[in-house]
């Protein structure tokens, strides 16, 4: 019998299953997002109805170099501020503004259900002891993905709403575009995204250079 006969098969090396406290996080983590994902699509459906009865619209907006009164003075006497957000009240919006409107509320929900599915079954792969694969590399840089994604659409479509209301507010007399977009927020989340996608790839390729030594 030869020597290479006599030699044991070699097995994958096999990484280190999660503790019953590390999957029981996991599955909170899961449940936390699921209750977001609910939330979120509620909240939405009940936004679309609003916008599509087109009666009577709450629209937030952002203000840019506006100055307003507010009855902060002594005995409740007008005082100037500078406005940033505020809630506007329109009778109606322009049929445009609707269509976004609706399509605000959709990237929201469509966002946030994705991004939840996705990191369920990243977690499922988890608590089976599969940490690093290219499966998880695949879900983690696709959650990130779309969170950006929906992140930047869903405040484009926002504004789109707010300039209706604008423009049907004050018959088209008050220019206001602000993108109500916050960089700093969208670049950290899109920096945690490609650094958490990273860390998976790294992982999985040491986790295959490994089953070669073995």
């Amino acid at each position: 019998m030869s020597a290479s006969a006599r030699e044991p098969a070699r097995e994958p090396a096999r990484e280190p299953a999660l503790s019953r406290g590390d999957a029981w996080g996991l599955w909170c983590f899961v449940a936390a997002g699921g209750v977001v994902a609910v939330a979120t699509a509620v909240r939405g459906v009940l936004r679309i109805g609003e916008l599509l009865r087109n009666s009577g619209v709450d629209v937030p907006a952002e203000f840019l170099g506006t100055t307003a009164t507010a009855p902060i003075g002594p005995d409740g006497a007008a005082v100037e501020v500078v406005l940033d957000r505020a809630e506007l009240h329109v009778d109606a919006l322009p049929a445009a503004s609707v269509a976004a409107g609706v399509l605000e509320a959709a990237v929201g929900i469509a966002a946030t259900a994705t991004v939840v599915i996705l990191l369920t079954l990243l977690c499922r792969e988890l608590v089976r002891g599969r940490i690093f694969s290219r499966r998880n590399t695949r879900l983690v840089s696709a959650a990130g993905i779309v969170w950006v994604f929906g992140a930047a659409l869903a405040p484009f479509f926002g504004n789109m709403v707010a300039n209706g209301a604008f423009a049907r507010l004050s018959d088209g007399g008050f220019d206001n575009v602000v993108m109500g977009l916050e960089l700093q927020t969208l670049i950290a989340g899109t920096f945690v995204a490609a650094f958490a996608a990273s860390v998976f790839a790294v992982g999985d390729r040491f986790r295959r250079d490994a089953d070669g030594l073995v």
